[in-house]
């Protein structure tokens, strides 16, 4: 009786824990996405208004549940000097959302490069990134087929592993639903390779 009742309050109560980094240059709208999401996806959530997010430095983090996966956000800083910390967090992520200013053009090989250098390391080899081409709002920004053109010389670095590039309106709040359940879906598939972490939620 007692197994009976443990597996029902683990399957009603347990949750799979996966880490998602967001990543991206400085002034990406890398908070403002996490916040969007979190509104979203949390019932009566009342976060940050979205036009005080100042920018990141060192860590924001956030979470949310869909369903029995719980997605625990790590929100990392952009600058120059912090992208050096990205790789801190690699070996416990379970996915990456790379983030694109999408009207500043003059930044977009930088941010190329930034996503390559990300991109190879083995510590995120065969795990899913979905990248967004952000700020879809503004008038003059790139649309998603001219970065992508950007981005298309990454494909070898990529390789089989999930990976996909969706624009979206961070602040408006465009995209991000079709994101997140894309990116949770190929999680839990990829789930064999980096497996979650579980944790009874009382």
């Amino acid at each position: 009786m007692y197994t009976l009742l443990s597996g029902l309050w683990k399957y009603t109560f347990q949750k799979d824990e996966y880490n998602v980094s967001i990543l991206g240059l400085d002034n990406a709208g890398k908070s403002t996405y996490l916040e969007q999401t979190k509104t979203k996806f949390t019932k009566n959530y009342k976060g940050l208004s979205l036009s005080k997010i100042t920018t990141t430095v060192g860590l924001n983090i956030g979470k949310i549940d869909i369903g029995h996966v719980r997605l625990n956000f790590w929100d990392l800083g952009g600058q120059e000097e912090l992208q050096s910390l990205w790789d801190k967090y690699y070996a416990e992520s379970h996915a990456v959302i790379y983030i694109i200013d999408s009207s500043d053009l003059e930044r977009i090989d930088e941010s190329k490069e930034a996503f390559d250098k990300m991109v190879i390391n083995d510590s995120l080899k065969e795990v899913p990134i979905l990248v967004l081409a952000n700020k879809q709002d503004l008038d003059g920004c790139m649309r998603v087929i001219e970065v992508k053109k950007v981005f298309n010389p990454s494909a070898p670095l990529i390789g089989h592993r999930d990976c996909k590039m969706l624009g979206t309106s961070a602040l408006k709040g465009d995209g991000v639903h079709e994101g997140i359940e894309w990116l949770t879906e190929c999680i839990k598939r990829n789930a064999m390779n980096r497996p979650p972490l579980q944790k009874d939620i009382t």
